[in-house]
C-alpha cells in the first residue's frame, strides 16, 4: 500500500480557468489550459485557436454589416385564380365643354382663362358657337363656379352612350360615377363609390367583360379659336384602366379610342407589394390634402389625414400634393384637386393655379413614395374599322342618325381580361434576421466547434469569476473582521488587565514612593490602559 506523500490536494474553483477548459464544448481550449504537454505545444494550439477567433470576429462582422445594409430582392410570379375583379374604366371625353351649352355669361367668366378669348371676341365666338350675341344691357352674374360651369356644359353619358353590356348583360348610366379630372367631367364604370359591390368576371377573353358604343358627338365640339396649351386637335374618348383604390389620371395615363374603330383591349392583373422602411420607401398612411398654413419644412408628402380617407395610393398622393401647393399659393384648388379648399375662379385658374401647377410639376417638387400594395393592369390594344356598311345602315335607322354620322362620330370599346392568371411583383428582404443567426451559427461551428450552449458556458464561467474573485474578496475580508473582534474579546490577559482596573483601591498593593504622596488624577505609570492593551493585543499575540 502506497503511503500519502502529504495531505490531500483542494480542489481547484470553479472559477479556475483550467477547470473551464477542461468542461468547455468549445475546440482548442483543453489544449491551451490543460495540465502538462510541451509549451511549443501549447504556443501552437494558442495560435491555432486565436487565428480562428480573428477569422470567425471577421466572418461575423461581415454578415452583421450586411443585414444592416438592408437588400431586398425582387420575385416575379404567375399565379392562377378563379374569378377576378373587373378594374375601374374611366372615360372623358376629348372635348371638355359642348358648344350648345355655353351662354354669354360663360363667355364672360371662363373665355379669357380656359378659352383663351378677349371680350371684344365674345361676339365672334357666339356666332361661330351659332348663337345669337349677347342682348343689350347683359350684366354677368356676380359669382361663378367651374364645377358647375363643367357639368351642365360637359357631356353627359346619357346622350354619348349608345349601348353597354358586362359580360351579356345590360348595363346603363346608373353603373356609371362622375367624376372630375382635369379633362373635365368624366364617368367611371365599377368604381365601387359609396359602397357599391364591386363587379367580377369567372372568365377570361372577349365577351366576358365591358362592351360600350359610345357616340363622341362632334358636332359639339368647340371651335378652334386660338393655339393654347391644352387645346385638343383630336376627337375620341380617353380611357384610363385603373384599380378602384387609386383616382384616375387621365390626362396623363388614358389611352384613345377613336371613332370609326372598335378597340379590343386585352388587360392582365398585375398586384405589387414593396417594402416599408428601411428595406424600400413604400408608405400605406393616407394623406390629408387641405392647405396647411404653416408648413414646417419643404414641400413633401401631406401629413396623414387625422379622419377616414380613401386608401393611399401614388395617384393620389401626387394629388393630394399638388392641392396643398395650389391652396398654398393661390387659396383655392382646381376642380379636379381633392381637399375642402373652394374651387378657383376663372381668372384665378388663369392668373395662379395653371402657372402654379406647371412651376411644380417642373421641378417634381412633390415627393411621393410608392404604395406598399398596390394594382395595376398591363394592356394590349387592337382595333378594326367598323362600321360596316350593313352595320352603318341599321345603326343608322336604330339611332335616327345619317350613315356618315355614324361613321365619323361612333365606337366600340371592348374591355376583357385576356385570361384568369395574374402576375404578383413582390419586394422580399434578401436576408432575413433567422439567415444572419443561421449563419452566425455555421461559421462559430466551423471555426471553433461552439454553439449557443457554449456562449452560455462561457457566461456561467464569467459569473463563477464574479463571484468567487469581487464577491469572495469582499466576503473574506469581512469574515476576517468579524474574527478578529471575536479573538479581541475572549484573549485571557486582555481580560485579566480588564478585571484590574476595576478592583477596589485597598485591593492594590501598597508602593513605597506612593505612601505619603498625593494621589493623582492621571493614570498609574505601572498600570497600562485598555487602548495600550488593545494595541499589545494585536502587535503581540500569545
Amino acid at each position: 500500500m502506497k503511503r500519502p506523500s502529504g495531505p490531500e490536494e483542494a480542489q481547484p474553483p470553479a472559477s479556475d480557468i483550467r477547470v473551464f477548459a477542461r468542461s468547455c464544448s468549445m475546440h482548442g481550449l483543453g489544449h491551451v489550459f490543460g495540465p502538462g504537454g510541451p509549451m511549443a505545444r501549447r504556443g501552437l494550439w494558442t495560435a491555432a485557436v486565436l487565428l480562428a477567433l480573428a477569422t470567425l470576429l471577421y466572418q461575423v462582422a461581415g454578415r452583421v454589416r450586411y443585414y444592416g445594409e438592408f437588400h431586398h430582392e425582387t420575385a416575379l410570379e404567375e399565379r392562377e385564380s378563379r374569378r377576378l375583379t373587373f378594374p375601374a374604366v374611366t372615360l372623358c371625353n376629348i372635348n371638355p365643354l359642348r358648344r350648345s351649352r355655353l351662354t354669354p355669361n360663360d363667355l364672360h367668366w371662363a373665355g379669357p382663362a380656359l378659352l383663351g378669348l378677349e371680350p371684344a371676341e365674345h361676339a365672334a365666338y357666339l356666332r361661330a358657337l351659332g348663337r345669337p350675341p349677347a342682348p343689350p344691357g347683359f350684366m354677368p352674374s356676380p359669382t361663378f363656379d367651374v364645377a358647375r360651369l363643367y357639368a351642365r356644359a360637359g357631356h353627359t353619358l346619357e346622350d354619348m352612350l349608345l349601348a353597354c353590356r358586362y359580360r351579356g348583360w345590360p348595363c346603363g348610366p346608373e353603373n356609371f360615377t362622375t367624376v372630375f379630372t382635369r379633362m373635365g367631367q368624366c364617368y367611371t364604370f365599377n368604381s365601387g363609390a359609396e359602397g357599391a359591390e364591386l363587379l367580377t368576371t369567372p372568365k377570361g377573353g372577349t365577351g366576358n367583360g365591358l362592351e360600350v358604343l359610345l357616340d363622341v358627338q362632334q358636332d359639339e365640339y368647340l371651335p378652334m379659336w386660338r393655339d393654347m396649351e391644352e387645346t385638343p386637335f383630336e376627337v375620341g374618348i380617353r380611357v384610363q384602366i385603373h384599380s378602384q383604390e387609386e383616382p384616375p389620371l387621365i390626362d396623363q395615363l388614358g389611352f384613345g379610342a377613336a371613332p370609326g374603330y372598335q378597340t379590343f383591349v386585352s388587360c392582365q392583373k398585375q398586384q405589387l407589394s414593396f417594402l416599408p422602411p428601411p428595406w424600400g420607401d413604400c408608405s400605406s398612411v393616407s394623406l390629408d390634402p387641405d392647405f396647411e398654413p404653416e408648413p414646417s419644412g419643404p414641400l413633401g408628402p401631406p401629413r396623414p389625414s387625422p379622419g377616414p380617407s380613401p386608401p393611399y395610393s401614388l395617384i393620389g398622393c401626387r394629388l393630394a400634393c399638388e392641392s396643398r401647393y395650389v391652396a398654398r399659393k393661390c387659396g383655392c384648388r382646381m376642380m379636379h384637386m381633392p381637399g375642402g379648399a373652394p374651387v378657383c375662379s376663372p381668372q384665378q385658374y388663369k392668373d395662379c393655379a395653371h402657372p402654379a401647377l406647371d412651376a411644380m410639376l417642373r421641378k417634381d417638387a412633390c415627393t411621393c413614395p410608392n404604395p406598399c400594395a398596390s394594382t395595376r393592369y398591363a394592356k394590349e390594344l387592337s382595333m378594326v374599322r367598323m362600321p360596316s356598311r350593313a352595320a352603318a345602315r341599321y345603326l343608322a335607322r336604330k339611332h335616327n342618325r345619317s350613315e356618315a354620322y355614324i361613321a365619323e362620330n361612333v365606337l366600340m370599346l371592348d374591355i376583357f381580361f385576356e385570361a384568369l392568371n395574374y402576375e404578383t411583383v413582390e419586394q422580399k428582404k434578401a436576408y432575413e434576421m433567422s439567415e444572419l443567426l443561421g449563419d452566425i451559427g455555421g461559421q462559430m461551428g466551423l471555426f471553433i466547434g461552439a454553439s449557443l450552449l457554449t456562449i452560455l458556458e462561457i457566461l456561467d464561467y464569467l459569473c463563477e469569476v464574479f463571484r468567487d474573485r469581487v464577491l469572495g474578496y469582499f466576503w473574506n475580508r469581512k469574515r476576517s473582521q468579524r474574527h478578529s473582534s471575536a479573538n479581541l474579546a475572549s484573549h485571557p490577559s486582555l481580560c485579566r488587565h480588564q478585571d484590574a482596573l476595576f478592583l477596589s483601591t485597598h485591593l492594590l498593593p501598597r508602593h513605597p514612593a506612593l505612601d505619603g504622596a498625593s494621589v493623582s488624577s492621571g493614570p498609574h505609570p505601572d498600570i497600562p490602559d485598555v487602548a495600550s492593551l488593545h494595541v499589545s493585543f494585536h502587535l503581540h499575540p500569545k
